[in-house]
């Protein structure tokens, strides 16, 4: 039986010059049905790894770059193990730790807030992350 896991897997943009002072980072979050988590994880690896396979003609802000793979930060079943995700299914979630009762709505309006993610994904026993 196949289960349903969202993979959060993290990007970013690397300058191909020196000097990069500021990263730009994506958390791209995917679908995968695997049997158990630790094919989910190599699942999701694999997919990482080939999102950023290098593109000479990629440019960020007009300057050469390239996409790195800086690897899965957390691996969730979808909470219906078994089932295809379908409307209403909760497929992934963040926790998260802020400081105030205003950071949250700074966070919910899309201003700067400190946060805390507090849900690091370890790779299951068995498979090197």
């Amino acid at each position: 039986m196949s289960n349903w896991y969202a993979a959060h897997l993290v990007m970013y943009v690397k300058l191909r010059e020196e000097g990069q002072t500021r990263f730009t980072v994506w958390e791209n979050v995917i679908l995968i049905s695997a049997a158990g988590e630790g094919e989910a994880f190599e699942k999701a690896e694999r997919r990482g790894r080939d999102d950023a396979e290098d593109d000479e003609s990629f440019r960020w802000g007009g300057k050469p770059a390239r996409w790195v793979f800086a690897g899965v930060r957390k691996l969730t079943a979808c909470d219906e193990p078994g089932r295809r995700p379908g409307d209403g299914t909760e497929i992934t979630y963040t926790e998260m730790v802020l400081d105030s009762e205003q950071a949250i709505l700074r966070l919910v309006n899309g201003e700067s807030a400190s946060v805390k993610i507090a849900d690091r994904f370890a790779a299951p026993e068995g498979v090197v992350a």
